[in-house]
């Protein structure tokens, strides 16, 4: 049974969720992503949203905002990625919420995503949306500092 869980369009508000649900110690721990500061991820977000390549939707849980679902492009390949606040982490919500926001894409394949490799549960994720292991991945930072093992995954069909 899937979760119950919509997608809509991002409203400015939402932003400020985001930024409090990335900033979460216990977030970079699990996915090896350095948290943004305050600028630096509005800055970013700005960009987001003006970038018409860009396709974004709010995931939310009843009137709650529980993360987002992302594709862009990165170096001439379409990616998407997707951020679930910790609170509704293992619920099934992105596995769920990324299938969904996939059919938007439906007419671009081969789609990417990049995950860390010691983030299991976002490894779980992609292949239960049809991902597989392309290559490795780059940009992904123990709370040292020093980099981690990442994946490039692939979805073909």
């Amino acid at each position: 049974m899937s979760p119950e869980f919509n997608l809509r369009d991002v409203s400015p508000e939402d932003i400020a969720v985001f930024f409090k649900q990335q900033a979460a110690p216990e977030v970079f721990l699990m996915t090896g992503i350095q948290p943004r500061d305050e600028r630096a991820f509005f800055d970013h977000w700005s960009k987001v949203m003006s970038d018409s390549t860009v396709i974004v939707r709010t995931i939310t849980v009843g009137d709650e905002v529980a993360g987002f679902t992302v594709s862009f492009n990165r170096i001439g390949v379409r990616e998407v990625g997707y951020w679930l606040g910790r609170e509704y982490w293992g619920k099934g919500i992105a596995t769920a919420a990324l299938k969904e926001f996939l059919l938007l894409l439906i007419d671009e394949r081969p789609v990417y995503a990049r995950t860390a490799k010691k983030n299991t549960a976002s490894v779980r994720v992609l292949e239960k949306c049809g991902f597989v292991v392309a290559d490795q991945a780059e940009g992904f930072v123990d709370e040292s500092g020093q980099p981690i093992e990442g994946l490039h995954m692939r979805l073909d069909a």
